[in-house]
């Protein structure tokens, strides 16, 4: 109800038409499928995902001329530092967001704000109060008049809004062979190879639950040796069942008219190497290895997962908002936003700070790149260009000369 209150509905149908795709197909896109996240495999790889996108800081950056490099004090900023909305943390926003990219494949937030125009100088910009990421059952793209293109969402309570594409943050996974979304071309998820998979692995598991059941079930036969009729048959059965049930030896008496013959069930389930296969193939399909997935891996291992996985949607991330929050001439003059990796870089604290000490020791990094290697924003105030020495480390020149000069000495002591 919070956002439907908030979002802009006075875009309407009138002289509205649906864009023109490429191919000649209509743009209208269904929110989308979901049958893949009944595995359980599938969950965890996507929450392992989510779990590290979460530890993100987004920052609005804006660089000077001179290329330092500033943290400002602006609604964006404000936003970003503890709840993008009153709904959500940062954290949950981003992890939102994330499963939203994996389930759908194409992920909207919906930025509101106010436009502020200088009185002086006439430059507009945006205040912004909040962020809404839209989970929409729904999506169509459609054109005014004048060809402006707008999105018309239709969510699961029967609402529909048409906003303009260009205040929407539309971030797209696997964006290939549909102009507007990302996925297929009908805009959703192509996991029909991954569904095979799945349906492999969901029958393996029923298999191995059968095959455990059924040698729970049939233990073993008790012959009596006399001709009884079926309620006797009942009555014998249902007292050695009794002994077998009350027993507290682990031994049980019979005499000779009864003989029970054990069964030996040992199931077959599938071998090992088999559902290593299956579960390796998900666990690619998502670049997820399984030590990232048990969280038990070294730098290089997260450092595979970090470029291969994570680190494309940091870049989308940082690009589509930027793009969106920012007019051409904000971004222009240096404004844009980053997405920190804090606590979530590949390389061991002990990496990082064995890095730290040889580079800028040497002078090589300023101070904004080693908390950049850490994982932190630039300073606030601007003073993260000056670089720092250590006093161990002298010019090659000086101490060549330095040695020439001590060797001329000892040769003139020599001499003497």
């Amino acid at each position: 109800m919070l956002l439907q209150n908030l979002m802009n509905n006075s875009h309407k149908d009138q002289g509205m038409r649906y864009s023109k795709m490429l191919d000649g197909t209509t743009p209208i896109f269904s929110q989308f499928g979901q049958n893949i996240y009944a595995s359980d495999i599938v969950q965890m790889c996507i929450d392992t995902i989510a779990q590290e996108m979460s530890k993100l800081q987004p920052k609005h950056i804006y660089t000077g001329p001179s290329g330092v490099q500033q943290v400002p004090n602006s609604s964006i900023n404000a936003l970003f530092k503890f709840s993008p909305n009153p709904l959500m943390t940062t954290s949950e926003f981003i992890e939102k967001i994330t499963w939203l990219l994996f389930m759908n494949y194409n992920v909207f937030i919906y930025p509101i704000y106010d436009v502020y125009t200088n009185p002086n100088t006439r430059n507009s910009t945006k205040i912004y109060a909040a962020l809404y990421p839209l989970n929409p059952t729904m999506v169509e793209f459609i054109e005014d008049a004048s060809n402006t293109l707008f999105v018309r969402f239709s969510f699961r309570n029967g609402q529909k809004y048409i906003l303009p594409y260009t205040d929407l943050i539309h971030i797209r996974k696997k964006y290939s062979v549909s102009d507007f979304m990302g996925g297929g071309l009908n805009g959703q998820p192509d996991n029909e190879a991954l569904l095979n998979v799945l349906q492999i692995n969901n029958d393996v598991m029923q298999g191995v639950s059968k095959a455990v059941k059924s040698s729970l079930k049939i233990r073993g036969i008790l012959k009596i040796n006399t001709m009884l009729d079926s309620d006797k048959q009942k009555a014998e059965r249902d007292a050695f069942e009794e002994d077998l049930e009350s027993g507290t030896s682990g031994i049980l008496p019979i005499d000779l008219k009864h003989e029970y013959v054990p069964i030996n069930v040992n199931p077959k389930v599938i071998d090992k190497d088999t559902m290593e296969f299956l579960q390796k193939k998900v666990l690619n399909w998502f670049g997820v290895s399984l030590p990232i997935l048990n969280g038990d891996y070294t730098d290089d291992q997260y450092q595979a997962f970090y470029e291969s996985t994570l680190e494309p949607i940091l870049i989308r991330l940082a690009q589509a908002f930027s793009k969106v929050m920012f007019s051409d001439r904000e971004l222009q003059v240096g404004n844009e936003i980053v997405f920190y990796q804090k606590d979530m870089q590949y390389l061991s604290t002990q990496s990082k700070l064995n890095l730290l000490q040889i580079a800028g020791g040497q002078g090589l990094l300023t101070d904004d790149q080693k908390l950049a290697i850490l994982g932190y924003p630039p300073l606030v105030d601007g003073s993260g260009s000056r670089r720092t020495i250590s006093l161990n480390y002298v010019d090659t020149n000086i101490a060549t000369q330095y040695q020439l000069k001590n060797a001329n000495k000892t040769n003139g002591k020599g001499e003497d």
